[in-house]
């Protein structure tokens, strides 16, 4: 049991551009938030939904509300930070429909807990995925103090600026996103080809 790694599901905005909640669509026989929550919570017992008020969840009451005036994802990092300031957080954006156990449990391995963050890169740009990502206490301390100071700043580009620990993808489609119909219908294909 890891404890002092929380785990935690970043459900998403209002999907303006998939039409649909994101979080709540099909791939593996459930709704895509209870398929990682499940996954998550096997290797993680702390994991947790990050939520905004309207948003309701029905298979568990593992929520965190978003407390903090800032739009995206960084809201939910925020507070989940306030919520538990000495944990660090394994962080999954809901939109990964081929995130596996093996996903998860490969970074939780290749963890350095000295630097800021632990991140999965994709190769075609090796850049660090923040919503595939450990976050240290340390950086996110820091992420708050930048909210707090007035100072805009991304996920991303946070860690891009700081000290992360890299860590390759085992295969380029695990961190494939869904954005819109079109990836949609092409994920639903891929995973009818798989079967």
């Amino acid at each position: 049991m890891y404890t002092d790694l929380n785990g935690l599901i970043l459900i998403g905005g209002k999907s303006t551009r998939m039409g649909m909640d994101k979080a709540f669509i099909q791939y593996h026989g459930k709704s895509q938030i209870q398929h990682l929550y499940e996954l998550m919570i096997e290797v993680i017992p702390q994991t947790f939904i990050s939520v905004h008020r309207e948003q309701i969840v029905n298979f568990t009451d593992q929520l965190i509300e978003d407390t903090f005036d800032v739009k995206g994802p960084l809201n939910g990092l925020l507070s989940a930070h306030q919520a538990f300031p000495m944990k660090a957080w394994m962080v999954l954006a809901v939109d990964l429909p081929f995130v596996t156990r093996s996903t998860i449990e490969k970074l939780i391995a290749s963890r350095n807990q000295s630097m800021m963050a632990t991140s999965f890169v994709v190769s075609t740009d090796g850049l660090p995925e923040p919503l595939a990502a450990i976050w240290e206490p340390k950086a996110l301390a820091k992420l708050t103090k930048h909210h707090e100071s007035g100072e805009g700043i991304y996920p991303r580009k946070f860690l891009i600026d700081n000290q992360v620990k890299k860590v390759p993808i085992m295969e380029e489609h695990e961190l494939f996103n869904v954005n819109n119909k079109m990836d949609f219908e092409r994920v639903k294909s891929m995973i009818k080809s798989k079967k």
